[in-house]
């Protein structure tokens, strides 16, 4: 049985057509290799692809790998975007805005040691003995006021996880590089060395090499090796360091870590990172004008008490108003030094001008076609916080993936279900940010760490014959952890409490994560809870007995 095709089926197909029509003009067929006879006579399968809308004819924006786009203009959008943050009062608060609702004011380390891998089996009571003592000693460490983890002496653990989260808003990526180092009395000698992410470059001599880009030298599967590190800030131009580079390994040969380069990772093959607020650059510096200009417009009329408009000369009009026997050249010599001193020059040339007063309501009597009129201060142009900039934040908002509301620090129009909502969407991206960013950059520092303790034999916990640290995923076991950061916040703290309560009554939730909701260690609260218990037995203070219905009905 012979099966009929049509002529566009044996087409794809790659077999002879026998039509006798002619094939279409080559200005309706499909461009590239490969097309064949293809028509395009119907129109693209994808509106937003077709090559025939007025709409879209003229838009074909280039196609390039991920590092063609990004390298060439890298350091132009950073030198953008750290330009606004310094001096955008509300762009640089998005950004405060952003470290406060990841990191806040105490980064704390949750330590959780995966005893299944360790020891075959769950084993409570050694976690809880290892999580106390690591979770102190590092603690003492990391917030130390002689700011050990800091090379430079300069941050706590705390800060540097701010000024990372801080970087990867403005350039999209921070780097770091991990130091040993000696000095006394410093008891570890591991220390973070934060590096500007304009000193990674590509050498001059290395310009060319297809495996070195943006400065990261990398394998034939894209991971990276090596980071070449310029020795001073390219702008340092009189600094001779400027001019020279320092190539990193990206690890030791035994596998600790060296650079520590966190960005997201948009497409395949990118090897750099870059801001968010590129995509909303031209919003940002549109608002910065428009408050300008309106805060202009608003002082230039409030210092004018009246405008006269006529189509009279400007010495005519002067003598109407009292001030007789001006020329022009008078008049434009008093103008400038109006210019320099506004009450001075009233009283210079206004003086005998016994028609004019605004006070007394006194109006002098002027020719035909002349209006006088009066200028409330401060009107003109609109008033901040119109439709127009808040359609302008709104654009800054989502790029710093933060609500209108937190952003304008505007509530006026937010009820509390819409503020939860805001808040809600707020606490989502943070959430992603912390864990790619902040708690990445903390849990590096806290293995680092950890490693250098572990074989100096400063964690008791660790007993004769457990696994070693290098052997298998040994070490992902001893350093896995939680970090607790900035509290989320509480609109409504009683409603907000008592879903707390219901969410533990019934198994949904813990003490630990409700804690951490707040930026609080549950195991230190119920330390000092029963401190107090036993101070209040003592002096025999009784507790108040607890009347709220909802929580009877939650227990």
């Amino acid at each position: 049985m012979t099966q009929i095709y049509d002529n566009e089926i044996l087409e794809m197909l790659g077999e002879e057509t026998h039509q006798s029509s002619k094939p279409a003009p080559a200005r309706l067929r499909v461009n590239g290799a490969g097309a064949g006879e293809t028509f395009s006579i119907a129109g693209e399968a994808y509106d937003g692809a077709s090559r025939f809308s007025k709409e879209l004819a003229s838009y074909a924006p280039a196609v390039r790998s991920a590092d063609a786009d990004m390298l060439p203009i890298k350091d132009l959008a950073d030198a953008r975007t750290r330009d606004t943050v310094r001096n955008d009062a509300y762009v640089q608060g998005g950004a405060t805005l952003r470290k406060d609702n990841i990191v806040g004011s105490y980064y704390m380390l949750n330590a959780k040691p995966v005893t299944t891998v360790l020891f075959g089996k769950e084993d409570d009571k050694w976690e809880d003995e290892w999580q106390e003592e690591v979770e102190e000693k590092f603690g003492l460490w990391a917030e130390s006021i002689d700011n050990w983890p800091d090379a430079a002496r300069q941050n706590t653990l705390t800060g540097l996880v701010r000024m990372n989260v801080d970087n990867h808003t403005v350039y999209g990526e921070s780097l770091a590089s991990v130091e040993w180092l000696r000095d006394q009395p410093r008891m570890f000698s591991t220390a973070i060395q934060m590096i500007d992410t304009d000193r990674l470059s590509t050498p001059p001599s290395m310009i060319g090499n297809p495996l070195i880009r943006g400065g990261v030298e990398r394998n034939q599967f894209g991971a990276p090796l090596r980071y070449h590190i310029r020795m001073a800030h390219p702008s340092d131009w009189m600094s001779p360091d400027s001019y020279k580079w320092k190539a990193i390994d990206i690890r030791k040969p035994w596998g600790r870590m060296q650079m520590i380069h966190i960005f997201e990772q948009l497409r395949p093959d990118q090897s750099r990172g870059i801001s968010a607020m590129v995509a909303a650059l031209s919003e940002m510096k549109m608002t910065k004008n428009f408050r300008q200009m309106v805060l202009q417009q608003a002082v230039m009329y409030a210092s004018y008490a009246a405008t006269v408009e006529s189509e009279l000369p400007t010495e005519a009009i002067f003598a109407q108003l009292g001030g007789e026997g001006m020329t022009p050249e008078s008049i434009q010599s008093a103008l400038s030094a109006y210019m320099g001193g506004h009450y001075q020059t009233l009283d210079t040339f206004m003086s005998g001008a016994k028609n004019l007063h605004v006070n007394g309501l006194k109006i002098p009597h002027l020719p035909p076609g002349t209006k006088f009129k009066m200028q409330a201060p401060g009107t003109g142009g609109g008033a901040l916080g119109n439709d127009f900039e808040q359609s302008l934040l709104r654009h800054i908002a989502a790029a710093l993936g933060v609500s209108y509301e937190q952003l304008s620090r505007d509530y006026s129009q937010t009820n509390y279900s819409s503020a939860r909502a805001a808040m809600n969407e707020t606490y989502k991206a943070m959430l992603s940010i912390k864990r790619m960013v902040a708690d990445r950059f903390a849990s590096t520092v806290y293995s680092l760490w950890l490693e250098e303790a572990i074989n100096k034999g400063e964690i008791t916990a660790v007993r004769r014959n457990m696994p070693s640290f290098y052997e298998k995923q040994n070490k992902d076991a001893y350093t896995a952890c939680d970090w607790v950061g900035a509290s989320r916040g509480q609109v409504d703290e009683k409603k907000e409490t008592e879903a707390a309560i219901l969410r533990i009554n019934n198994g949904l939730s813990d003490l630990e994560t409700e804690n951490a909701r707040l930026g609080g260690d549950w195991r230190r609260r119920m330390r000092q809870m029963k401190r107090e218990m036993e101070w209040k037995e003592f002096y025999n203070i009784m507790q108040p007995q607890q009347n709220n219905e909802a929580v009877k009905k939650a227990a």
